[in-house]
């Protein structure tokens, strides 16, 4: 049987991290990914093509729809991307309520398809289930993770620009993305009627000015094509592919296996911890079991919680940790049904170049220090964009030959697009467990969701209409209209929870530094550690909490504390 110092489930963000922290500190680590290899560079196929270079100029046919219609829903799934997602039918699983739970099982997993919005949470998202009663107490604070978030910005390159907010800290930060003329002054109208709402520009993942740290990488400069999702040739952006991956690899102490999806983790009752795991080759279903001795669960949030949930034992016969049963409860996510749409008359001679890769931001201002009677609990923040009309006005507008054609290459009118990220409660009910009867193609049991919105997020929306829409008015906006989309719950790709951190075993799965209460030589960092939401985008806090939680688990190794 194989033994490795350590084994890392998953390649996505988090466990892209995890590799590159334990390999670094001379750890032999097996990187496990279910999914078939994605080479930086060599394995973009669509990543240069123009949109005439496709069938269907980058939308999906009418029968893809009607085959995939979970997928078909998430906002970059399309010709160009669609190698790196999957498909509704490739790994079913089991909706007792509606849940869009959107998939890429690929080396770099969702790391080449993620949004690339970085936020750290700033004290008031930690305190937050201790300070308003829900969930509970994170075992962490800010303070903790600060020195983390610095470690994993500078390696990745975070752009952005210091704003001096208690509600949303600043950063290791390379130059900011600009705002054009339109986001410029309804930023400064709405600050002027709100002056404790401020108006940022949005952190991204981007290299605006890449650093030496960056140039080893053999990273270059974000191009502002925003075609992020098939891969960047330049390494402009952040992913695992480009960045982590590598940098383990040249190490020597990697091993990179995909095609293998993991069944279980194995536990030892003797030596009362994990001895490695089991794995079914995705081609062949061959079956092997693989020691390590620690292991990291970065399958990313839906897919630990799965694992774990089918790593049975005598020990532990509802899964791996799972004494208290809480594994896989208090699934949470982010609130996305609120949207704003609006015109902008004027600036008739104002434009921007490129495809800036981030909007603008309105951090949260609501319940920030306290509840204030909204009769919803937590907030949101909120992102707009203003942009012009080019040649897409020509759509749907009839006319024929050269004029029309003249006519559809002028910059239309202004048009402005507000949206809202809001917290979600932990529920003990929104869950996921494992089908009694139902198995996938490689014999591991379909998931079974059980996650759905409330009268919370519900009161949640409508206050971000309410209070988009006043903030559009008053920056000069005409023809507002705003509502809620009433998209499932999933489709914000941002689930977290399951396998929750926390002080007291009776409550929670994993301690301070990410360990099993129950079975300390097994770490878990992506989403399904979270023990809440937050309102900031979550991605750069997983890598945080990994980085943290690998090197503890270097030092505990040296004490033989493993």
């Amino acid at each position: 049987m194989t033994q490795y110092d350590a084994i890392v489930i998953g390649s996505g963000i988090s466990g892209g991290w995890a590799a590159k922290e334990l390999c670094e500190h001379g750890l032999t680590t097996l990187l496990l990914e279910r999914g078939r290899p994605v080479e930086h560079l060599k394995d973009y196929p669509t990543a240069t093509k123009a949109p005439w270079e496709f069938a269907h100029r980058g939308n999906m046919p009418e029968k893809d729809h009607v085959d995939n219609p979970v997928v078909n829903r998430c906002y970059a799934y399309g010709e160009a991307t669609q190698h790196f997602f999957v498909k509704d039918k490739a790994h079913p699983y089991i909706q007792e309520k509606p849940f869009d739970w959107i998939r890429g099982y690929q080396v770099g997993g969702k790391s080449l398809l993620w949004a690339r919005q970085t936020q750290r949470w700033s004290p008031f998202e930690f305190e937050g289930p201790a300070r308003d009663g829900f969930a509970v107490p994170w075992p962490i604070g800010y303070r903790d993770l600060a020195p983390w978030y610095s470690h994993v910005e500078k390696f990745a390159g975070i752009s952005g620009n210091k704003d001096n907010l208690p509600q949303l800290p600043d950063g290791e930060f390379l130059p900011p993305w600009e705002m054009n003329c339109v986001e410029k002054h309804i930023s400064e109208k709405i600050m002027q009627r709100h002056p404790d709402r401020p108006v940022i520009i949005g952190r991204c993942a981007h290299l605006t000015k890449p650093q030496p740290i960056h140039l080893e990488q053999g990273r270059g400069q974000c191009q502002a094509r925003d075609l992020c999702e098939r891969g960047c040739p330049f390494g402009g952006y952040f992913n695992s592919n480009s960045t982590t991956i590598p940098w383990a690899q040249r190490t020597g102490k990697l091993t990179l296996q995909p095609f293998s999806v993991v069944h279980s983790i194995l536990y030892d009752e003797k030596k009362q911890k994990a001895t490695g795991v089991r794995v079914v080759d995705t081609r062949t279903k061959a079956v092997t079991e693989i020691q390590a001795r620690i292991i990291f669960v970065n399958a990313a949030c839906l897919n630990t919680n799965l694992i774990l949930l089918n790593s049975r034992s005598n020990r532990f016969p509802q899964g791996l940790g799972n004494d208290n049963g809480l594994l896989g409860h208090y699934i949470a996510f982010h609130n996305y049904r609120g949207y704003v749409n609006a015109e902008f008359d004027g600036f008739p001679d104002g434009y921007y170049y490129g495809r800036r890769p981030t909007e603008v931001f309105i951090p949260s201002f609501r319940n920030l220090h306290k509840h204030e009677g909204l009769g919803f609990q937590r907030g949101y923040m909120s992102y707009f964009g203003a942009g012009r009309a080019g040649w897409g006005q020509g759509m749907g507008k009839p006319g024929l030959g050269g004029a029309w054609k003249d006519s559809i290459t002028e910059p239309g009118p202004w048009y402005v697009s507000m949206g809202m990220q809001g917290e979600t409660i932990p529920k003990f009910d929104n869950h996921v467990r494992l089908s009694p009867d139902q198995k996938d193609e490689w014999g591991i049991p379909q998931l079974i969701t059980s996650v759905a919105y409330d009268d919370n997020d519900d009161k949640m929306a409508a206050d971000f209409v309410t209070q988009g829409s006043e903030m559009l008015e008053a920056a000069g906006c005409k023809n507002i209209n705003g509502g809620n989309n009433h998209q499932n719950p999933g489709l914000d790709i941002h689930e977290v929870g399951g396998v929750r951190m926390g002080k007291d075993p009776k409550t929670s799965l994993l301690n301070e530094w990410n360990q099993m209460h129950a079975c300390k030589n097994v770490f878990v960092t992506d989403g399904a550690c979270m023990t809440s939401t937050g309102n900031q985008n979550p991605s750069l806090t997983f890598m945080a909490l990994t980085a943290r939680a690998a090197n503890h688990a270097v030092e505990e190794l040296k004490k033989h504390d493993l």
